[in-house]
């Protein structure tokens, strides 16, 4: 059994550390943010132990009565491995504090592959993590990016892909706050970053993506060009994406039509916030024309990286050294059938 700190309370945070919850072979150690307000409070509900990040941060804490069991670096000495869930690039400032704590780190998408120097996803390389000292989970979209390829490549379909993302402006949590309305803003570069970050996985993915940023909060939606290395018929390819457990095929016809309705459908399915750990691949929208296939499907950005964060602790700490055993834990747990 090891103990695991959770750095950052937020949109992941709180996931990973219910996720952490639910595994019989790792304990949450405790939870370690600044904030003080009703996203703190609710940790506080669920009974985990609040660490504070800075001396004032204990202050906001303790004039809210929020019980604090003492600072990060106390956290970090009863843990064996810490997953920072902080904001873009505050997570970078924090890797000097674990690596003079000697500590294993499992970082996000928003950081930078030289950060750790490995970059994760589940099905793709999982061995290669088992007991190094630092990953990256890769983002929202390359995840999805690596799922859907890798699928069609274990079956040596792949030949290459050209994907453009609809990425949503914000979380639906901070949607107040401003940011893109009536309008589309499309990144400058082509490719986008998710091309070359999926790519920091699996070097030999041929893969090109271009993205635009659109003012919506559920999630993010993909369209897929992909050139196959031979002709297939397109139950084929069903087989191909089958071979993920991580990726859930659905129909436009029975209503999901929209990211929204996908939503509601994984609310009524009882799933914590409706979340959506798999890709959702539209199974009858998909074509194959001779050698080229053509697909689209929706990313919950909040939380299809919470099952690979875990399979990460896994393969960091050395608890379990079959990267499918690890997947059928963590789908078992988190209601992925």
């Amino acid at each position: 059994m090891k103990n695991i700190a959770v750095i950052g309370y937020g949109v992941i945070g709180k996931r990973v550390a219910d996720a952490i919850n639910l595994q019989n072979d790792m304990k949450l150690s405790g939870v370690c943010d600044i904030i003080s307000n009703w996203r703190i409070q609710n940790a506080v509900r669920k009974e985990y132990e609040i660490y504070a990040a800075t001396q004032e941060a204990e202050y906001e804490m303790k004039s809210e009565d929020i019980s604090v069991k003492g600072d990060m670096q106390e956290l970090l000495k009863k843990s064996d491995l810490v997953v920072d869930c902080t904001p873009k690039k505050i997570a970078a400032k924090n890797v000097a504090v674990y690596k003079k704590q000697n500590i294993k780190f499992i970082l996000h998408g928003g950081e930078k592959h030289e950060t750790t120097g490995h970059s994760f996803s589940a099905e793709n390389n999982y061995e290669s993590a088992l007991n190094i000292n630092a990953t990256r989970v890769v983002s929202c979209n390359t995840t999805s990016i690596l799922r859907t390829l890798t699928a069609l490549k274990r079956v040596d379909l792949l030949d290459y892909a050209r994907g453009t993302l609809l990425r949503r402006a914000t979380d639906p949590w901070e949607s107040h706050l401003g940011g893109i309305m009536n309008t589309m803003v499309p990144e400058r570069d082509i490719p986008s970053h998710q091309g070359p970050d999926a790519k920091s996985v699996d070097p030999d993915l041929n893969v090109i993506t271009s993205a635009v940023k659109v003012p919506e909060t559920l999630s993010h939606m993909h369209y897929w060009n992909v050139k196959l290395k031979k002709q297939a018929s397109k139950e084929e390819v069903l087989d191909a994406f089958k071979t993920s457990s991580r990726i859930k095929l659905i129909q436009y016809d029975q209503g999901l039509v929209s990211n929204n309705t996908i939503k509601e459908m994984f609310l009524d399915m009882g799933r914590p916030w409706g979340d959506m750990y798999e890709v959702a691949l539209w199974e009858d929208m998909l074509k194959v024309q001779g050698d080229e296939l053509f697909y689209a499907y929706v990313v919950d950005n909040q939380a299809i990286v919470i099952p690979e964060t875990i399979d990460a602790i896994r393969a960091l700490t050395g608890i379990e050294t079959d990267g499918a055993k690890s997947i059928a834990k963590t789908n078992e747990s988190l209601g992925i059938h």
